[in-house]
């Protein structure tokens, strides 16, 4: 029988334990409303709606609240990290992000670019579901190559920073301060995805270190998958189904 070590419980326990931790971010995911991925709280809406000029902590604060409640955000991000070891390349990787969604949310809302809601968000879910394949080996297994994955870094953080654009413009932010405002969220969503990322990689390296990561490792990204094809069906039935405002 396995005996638990000098320093604490069995290393399977706490691996399990560092399993639980990044299931239970997958299946929020699976259960979490939509208001949480792209759209702005109710509060946080109506605040937008009526303030005018440049407010910029309070758009620092939203835009960190967007990012750290925004499930397919995280989904995404833990994804691209799943595998990466070395700073220098998830620094890489994250910026590459950070630019794609930036340069989609402040353009978009600038040149007033919307999108409907359902079609980019369905997108956003495929892409939790093209990075939990494609570390699967999946691409390789089926075609015989490797799809260039900082590319489709920076292409999938276009799209979702169109999603989060295009729920701004609904939102008829003023134009009396926009710019500055819009920087400010900007910064706040990239604050936030830190913090978000901070988390992941404390817990995500903790875990490497056990047993149990090659163990679960391809089942976790079977979940990350799911938790993809669930979000973007319920965009796709919505885009079909929900009521016309």
């Amino acid at each position: 029988m396995q005996q638990p070590s000098r320093e604490g419980p069995p290393r399977c326990a706490l691996g399990r334990s560092t399993l639980i931790m990044l299931a239970v971010l997958v299946g929020q995911a699976l259960f979490a409303s939509t208001a949480f991925a792209h759209a702005v709280a109710e509060g946080d809406k109506g605040y937008i709606q009526e303030i005018t000029g440049v407010h910029l902590i309070p758009f620092v604060y939203l835009g960190a609240k967007h990012m750290v409640t925004g499930y397919d955000h995280i989904l995404f991000l833990l994804g691209v990290i799943f595998f990466l070891y070395r700073p220098k390349h998830i620094a890489t990787y994250v910026s590459l992000f950070a630019i794609g969604h930036s340069t989609t949310m402040l353009a978009g809302v600038y040149f007033n670019i919307g999108i409907n809601s359902y079609i980019i968000d369905a997108i956003i879910g495929l892409s939790v579901v093209y990075k939990a394949l494609d570390n699967m080996g999946a691409y390789q297994r089926w075609f015989g190559f490797q799809p260039n994955t900082k590319a489709a870094t920076l292409i999938f953080g276009f799209f979702h920073g169109f999603g989060l654009s295009t729920k701004i413009i609904e939102y008829n932010i003023s134009p009396d301060g926009l710019v500055p405002n819009l920087l400010a969220f900007n910064v706040g969503v990239e604050i936030g995805q830190l913090l978000a990322l901070s988390a992941i990689l404390i817990v995500i390296s903790y875990w490497r270190w056990k047993p149990s990561f090659w163990k679960h490792a391809y089942t976790m990204n079977v979940a990350m998958m799911a938790a993809g094809f669930v979000l973007t069906g319920y965009q796709i039935a919505g885009f079909f189904f929900a009521p016309a405002v």
